[in-house]
């Protein structure tokens, strides 16, 4: 039954918004394109030849270079092509390591690949670290990997913090009503 209800929170997180952190880009170009493609709900082949191109042609700045790989890897995630996604997030890291976005969206992959909790967990902790733009996004799939592990305490208070800070995002809200909180008796009170 708990499976099944991760597998639910799962499935909900690719359905859920929001789902992933881009990283913006300001100014015009491919790489701005390839960044309002990742944030819109059904990119296209040709948002992800603007990521590819941004990439290719453009002369971007490490930081933008980053965005750029983090974005397209959250194109890659949305159409289920998880390695190649995984892929741009590594490539991200690699360019500017402190690109906190890539290390969250890499968890995420990671939880949908399957199997790979325990360097979900790692990855968006290491995300949360640099201060994520949307940390709620971090630990609201941390908590679904802490779950998955066994570590219940870590799940609930993954999942209580992404409620504080994003009250209104129901997915988090909701499998906080499946845990009931016991305090334990200690010893001489």
């Amino acid at each position: 039954m708990m499976k099944a209800m991760m597998t639910a929170a799962i499935a909900a997180l690719s359905l859920s918004a929001p789902a992933t952190a881009a990283v913006s880009i300001l100014g015009g170009g491919l790489g701005h394109d390839c960044y309002l493609a990742a944030e819109a709900s059904a990119p296209g082949k040709a948002d992800l030849d603007a990521c590819n191109r941004a990439l290719n042609e453009e002369a971007q700045s490490a930081v933008d270079r980053a965005a750029t790989f983090v974005n397209r890897g959250i194109l890659h995630m949305q159409s289920k092509s998880l390695n190649a996604a995984i892929a741009d997030f590594d490539a991200a890291i690699k360019t500017r390591p402190e690109t906190a976005e890539a290390y969250v969206n890499k968890g995420i992959a990671l939880i949908h690949l399957g199997n790979h909790d325990r360097d979900a967990v790692e990855q968006l902790t290491a995300g949360l670290a640099r201060n994520p733009s949307r940390p709620e996004i971090a630990y609201y799939v941390r908590g679904i990997a802490n779950e998955q592990l066994g570590a219940t305490k870590e799940a609930y208070e993954d999942y209580s913090r992404a409620v504080a800070l994003k009250p209104g995002w129901a997915d988090p809200a909701e499998q906080l009503q499946r845990f009931a909180v016991k305090k334990k008796a200690t010893a001489g009170v």
